[in-house]
């Protein structure tokens, strides 16, 4: 059977699901589609048209390649087809956002044929895609004295690609869409459950909120034809718990524009809002796209006569109206006054300047953010190649800097990586800088979107200055079922291709490591002045400052090795009193979120860095905190260790790197190798006291301060989704922090999980310690719940296997997992039993592994959002609360929450994660501007 017949029969399955010919990636398949096009009397020429011209995807993917090389043959005349007219074949080249494209349109205009070339140069002068390869073609025929060559780079040092673009619209006129109250979580735009769809955007598009929202999105469409939709979280914030670059996806398939005619279901610049804004990781991720994201401030505490805020029953404060964003509202944005205004009455709403920074305006222009980032390079590189001075056509970085004042850790470190910066003064928060990035991570189930993002953008290879790169399979790890089987080999070849350490190895010289990417990423960081971004939003690093970032972000940040964003503000965390020999450190994490709390009333975490003064804290019981922060939707964390601490994490992620290496997972390109050498050159900084660990400056300036008083932690806590809340916006938030003995011994758990990157190697020796001390206690241990254990990475089941707990685990286990023969079905029911599965991310992610719909669920995991662990049944709603994992164990072994009593008996003797404040002020570093 032909690959044409092949796709047509796709076609017709298709069709039973409601969707369209998948966009076409293939070049065998185009070569097909290619040869009955000319093939006059050929029965399906005129559906090969269509494919050909309106479902081929751009950049590097092998149709394109077939496709810009067929639009070649027909510019230069070698084929006629009567269709495809030299214009329209440059028009479509236009389109294809480098790579092949590029390759062909140079071809054309440095070729012999003046009219041709002339064309041509029209087109390039239109695209900023270029690498290396393409610039090197144009200064080589500079010099050798082609006009055309000077004719586009004149072109390109004006950055008339981006000067010549329409303005944005000065008022955009939008109507409401309320996709829930309260914090929308990205789940609920893209389910994890559905992640294997991500890369097939139509076939993802039906899993947006519900079938219902997408025919009331439509039908506000019709109704309101010259007003976008903005999709609306009220009385909550919008996009929290991810980045999710296939939610705001599938926002801009429903609510946003087409891309371009010949690129099917990829759309952009979506419009959404919030009461409380935008979860940061989010937006990021919507200016990715050029879309626009609203602070709407329509619901304020309400106040008495002397200005004190309300308080209902339940001690929340009471909120009112401002002004209604009911469904259907119709709303008016003008760009220029910076605005939001009610269509009818002309009413000011509120002040959107935020959203309309001059960054975020040229995001606006220019069609998303990629478009900017390459022309800044483009411009950057004809001026010097035409040896004039740099005009820049862009909006200069915003340049914040106070004198006197000194710089937070993560201040320090955005100086320090800061590219293109016009002034040698220290930035401060607020400045809006491209930054080198260091360490970048691509996880599986936003992988295959940033593999599509790179093959758009024809990228080919990591960018040399990026000092590592890892591509994981932790988010399916534990169902090798048949989209996994499918997805994953092609995602893994495509990445190590590119550059990228792989957990799964194309040649099949080592097995699967599916280690959970965080820990990984927290390995291989090996400065505490590195810049991370990864592709997910728990990428929270205990060295460095790390961003979780959407797919698109993830891939300019392995082609350019850059990123741009502003400096965040800094919220400083410190500790005093004494921890209780009791508590473990999950405990003083969750105490972290109450006393902020407490102390604020407001959560001044959100959209800041956490500069946490953990001092003496290793790695890894660090990044329990760093991790954390996602959930108190700060936009990253910072960790200040002292030297020795710091030497000791260092050492530990060499360590860690040699086991990589050791297993055969180094590149071809030598980064593993690269990173440990960094590493040894970092400690010989430390230990000489040239360069000591990173802290902040004395006179630094912080948004707010929090204290967290270790002498007030005196029972384990529980972060609890409070899902019976009256009020709907203070559900599955991670605000409800409550001890253990609210619950009175009386909550049912119907199933615990300790796992997957929450936790380190000392949680699952104190799973088997408790084991232990239960079976001394008591001659065996009888599980009332069942108990699903996942450890982060192999190594750590390595080190447990050599100091004898895994023995202790698998002696109570009913189940192991077997990289020789995983599991190809999820699991649906679960015995009281201990489950040993395989290291990943399993039932925190929810898109393989979940509880039973209605199961209480208590987890040492970070998600307690809907559509995760759990879901609700027609009676019960699902409960994911998350604790320690003293609390988890114990709590699965009793199928119910303890008492104090019998958690302090159940932990006794056990090793739990210590945890001190430093004993002095950590001393202030050199003002040096490293």
């Amino acid at each position: 059977m032909s690959l044409y017949s092949e796709y047509l029969n796709e076609i017709e399955t298709r069709k039973e699901q409601g969707l369209n010919p998948k966009p076409i990636d293939d070049g065998a398949l185009t070569s097909e589609i290619i040869a009955q096009i000319k093939d006059t009397g050929n029965a399906h020429r005129a559906d090969s048209l269509q494919f050909f011209i309106y479902n081929t995807l751009p950049g590097t993917t092998s149709a394109a390649r077939a496709k810009a090389d067929f639009l070649k043959e027909i510019i230069l005349g070698e084929v006629e087809v009567a269709e495809i007219a030299p214009a329209f074949a440059f028009e479509q080249l236009s389109h294809m956002k480098g790579g092949p494209s590029v390759e062909v349109l140079l071809d054309l205009a440095l070729g012999a044929d003046a009219g041709i070339a002339a064309e041509a140069a029209e087109v390039l002068k239109t695209q900023v895609f270029l690498y290396d390869a393409d610039t090197a073609r144009l200064k080589e025929a500079l010099d050798a004295g082609n006009a055309v060559a000077k004719d586009i780079l004149e072109s390109y040092s004006d950055a008339e690609f981006f000067t010549k673009l329409p303005e944005i619209d000065e008022e955009i006129e939008v109507v409401t869409y309320i996709a829930a109250e309260g914090d929308i979580s990205t789940d609920l735009l893209s389910p994890g459950n559905q992640a294997h769809s991500r890369a097939d955007r139509e076939l993802h598009g039906k899993c947006m909120i519900s079938e219902a929202a997408q025919k009331e999105i439509e039908a506000l469409k019709i109704k309101h034809p010259e007003a976008r939709v903005m999709l609306i979280a009220e009385k909550g914030t919008m996009g929290v718990g991810s980045s999710r670059m296939s939610g705001v996806n599938n926002v801009a398939l429903w609510t946003g524009k087409q891309a371009s005619p010949y690129i099917p279901f990829v759309n952009y610049a979506p419009i959404v809002a919030g009461t409380n804004g935008i979860s940061p990781i989010f937006l990021t991720t919507v200016g990715v796209t050029g879309g626009i994201g609203v602070d709407l401030k329509n619901w304020v505490k309400k106040v008495d006569e002397n200005g004190d805020v309300i308080l209902n029953n339940d001690g929340n404060p009471i909120l009112e109206q401002k002004y209604s964003v009911e469904t259907g509202t119709v709303l008016k944005i003008n760009t220029k006054s910076q605005k939001l205004y009610a269509a009818d009455s002309g009413e000011e709403l509120v002040d959107m300047s935020d959203s309309f920074t001059p960054q975020k305006q040229e995001f606006m222009k220019a069609g998303g953010s990629y478009a900017i980032v390459f022309g800044k390079k483009l411009q950057t590189f004809a001026c010097e190649a035409l040896g004039i001075p740099l005009k820049s056509a862009f909006a200069p970085s915003k340049e914040i800097s106070h004198e006197g004042q000194g710089l937070t850790a993560v201040e320090k470190i955005f100086n320090a990586n800061a590219l293109g910066v016009a002034s040698d003064a220290p930035l401060h928060a607020g400045s809006d800088v491209r930054v080198k990035v260091n360490i970048v991570g691509s996880q599986d189930t936003t992988g295959l979107m940033t593999m599509q993002e790179l093959e758009a953008m024809a990228a080919t290879v990591v960018s040399p200055i990026v000092d590592g790169a890892y591509q994981s399979g932790c988010h399916t790890a534990s169902v090798w079922d048949l989209k996994a089987q499918a997805n994953t080999p092609r995602l893994m070849k495509f990445m190590n291709d590119f550059g990228l350490v792989t957990g799964r190895d194309p040649k099949g010289v080592y097995h699967s490591m599916t280690d959970v990417i965080h820990k990984v990423l927290n390995d291989i960081t090996v400065s505490d002045w590195d810049i991370i971004i990864g592709g997910d939003s728990h990428t929270r690093m205990s060295k460095g400052v790390a961003f979780g970032a959407d797919s698109g972000t993830v891939a300019l940040a392995l082609a350019t090795g850059e990123a741009s964003m502003p400096i965040p503000e800094s919220v400083k965390v410190t500790f005093k009193g004494t921890m209780a020999d009791h508590m473990d450190f999950r405990d003083v994490v969750h105490a972290t979120q109450a006393q902020m709390l407490e102390q604020h009333g407001d959560n001044v975490f959100q959209g800041r860095v956490i500069e946490v003064h953990i001092g003496t804290l290793l790695a890894d019981q660090a990044f329990t905190f760093t991790d954390w922060t996602a959930e108190m939707k700060a936009k990253a964390s910072v960790c200040i260790s002292n030297d020795e601490t710091l030497i000791g994490s260092l050492e530990l992620a060499k360590s860690r790197i040699q086991i990589m290496m050791d297993k055969g997972m180094e590149h071809d390109n030598g980064t593993l190798a690269r990173l440990i050498a960094k590493a040894d050159e970092r400690i010989a900084e430390i230990k000489s006291g040239t360069k000591p660990a990173l802290v902040p400056d004395a006179s630094a300036k912080y948004f707010a301060e929090v204290v967290v008083d270790l002498d007030a932690i005196n029972e384990p806590m529980i972060a609890d989704p409070d899902v019976n809340n009256i009020d709907v916006s203070k559900r599955y938030t991670h605000d409800t922090i409550r001890p253990i003995s609210y619950y009175n011994a009386e909550k049912k758990v119907d199933l615990g999980f300790v796992g997957s990157c929450m936790v380190h190697k000392g949680d699952i020796k104190i799973v088997a310690q408790m084991l232990r001390n239960l079976e001394a206690a008591e001659g065996s241990v009888e599980f009332k719940a069942p108990l699903v254990v996942t450890a982060p990475t192999y190594n750590i089941i390595d080190e447990l296997k050599e100091e004898g707990d895994w023995d202790v685990l698998q002696k109570y286990s009913g189940f192991e997992f077997d990289d020789a023969a995983p599991k190809q079905t999820a699991r649906t029911e679960y015995e009281n039993i201990l489950y040993l599965e395989r290291p990943g991310c399993n039932l925190c992610m929810g898109n393989q592994e979940k509880a039973a719909k209605g199961d209480t669920v208590l987890a040492t995991s970070t998600r307690l959002f809907q559509g995760r662990v759990v879901a609700d049944s027609e009676t019960k709603k699902g409960e994911s609360l998350l604790g320690s994992t003293p609390v988890v164990v114990l709590s699965a072994i009793l199928g119910r929450t303890p008492t104090v009593e019998e958690y302090k008996t159940a932990v006794e003797g056990i090793d739990l994660t210590k945890f001190a404040p430093p004993k002095k002020a950590p001393i202030d570093s050199l003002s040096v501007h490293y």
